[in-house]
């Protein structure tokens, strides 16, 4: 068994697949997104590490199915349903309190018509923000709750969630699994003694998009909704 020394070592993957494996793996994803307590545990990194173990993983849980391509396409799929899973119920929460904030008086810092343009991000750009948000820290486990808060259509949402949950699953899974044999064959390096260096690369690449964002994308001259524009909303949503 595996100890937590420090609070780095829940930053460690390798940790989670060695303490539960296949289980806490799919509890970690779900958690993510299912019950809002997961953003600060690896998830990018997780599953990239998880495709790189993917075969002892899937022996030690059901025993070998004797193709890798077997064994790694079961561990996505599982992590897949874990994903969409927490997301739906994400989006269920977002839905049941989004009425308790469009009653909510308006406050310095909150204002009924942010929902409203948010809803209108997410008519117009939903796809592209579910799937994406997949790939983004932290982004992924609020943006379903803001889809629902916002009202986004079950459908699109389901849709959207299905697909970005198996293209983040899969990608990430085979990458750990099929870049590991690619470094054994062609330059006889294992990726399991390169964890540290691996985990530092992804956090990098998933973080760095989402802080420059915040320091220098804010919108800029983005439209108000005008009082009645926002009364109407408020009574139609009612």
């Amino acid at each position: 068994m595996e100890d937590i020394n420090s609070w780095k070592d829940l930053l460690n993957p390798e940790l989670y697949i060695k303490m539960g494996g296949f289980w806490l793996i799919l509890f970690i994803v779900f958690a993510e997104t299912g019950l809002f307590v997961g953003f600060f545990l690896p998830g990018d990194s997780l599953l990239f590490v998880s495709g790189i173990y993917a075969v002892e993983i899937i022996r030690e849980t059901f025993g070998s199915t004797g193709s890798d391509f077997l064994d790694t396409t079961l561990l996505a799929t599982a992590v897949a349903i874990a994903a969409i899973v927490g997301n739906q119920v994400g989006y269920w929460f977002g839905r049941k309190t989004g009425p308790a904030l469009y009653n909510k008086k308006d406050t310095m810092l909150f204002k009924k018509k942010y929902l409203y343009q948010a809803h209108d991000f997410f008519e117009k750009n939903g796809a592209l923000a579910i799937i994406m948000a997949r790939f983004l820290p932290v982004v992924r486990t609020f943006m379903p709750i803001v889809a629902g808060i916002v009202q986004m259509d079950r459908k699109q949402f389901v849709r959207d969630n299905v697909i970005g949950g198996i293209l983040w699953s899969f990608i990430l899974i085979f990458a750990g699994h099929y870049l590991n044999e690619l470094f054994r064959a062609q330059f006889g390096i294992d990726l399991k003694d390169k964890l540290e260096f691996i985990i530092i690369v992804i956090v990098l690449i998933t973080t760095v998009p989402v802080v420059l964002k915040f320091v220098f994308g804010a919108p800029k001259g983005n439209p108000k909704l005008e009082d009645e524009r926002l009364d109407e909303l408020i009574d139609k949503e009612d």
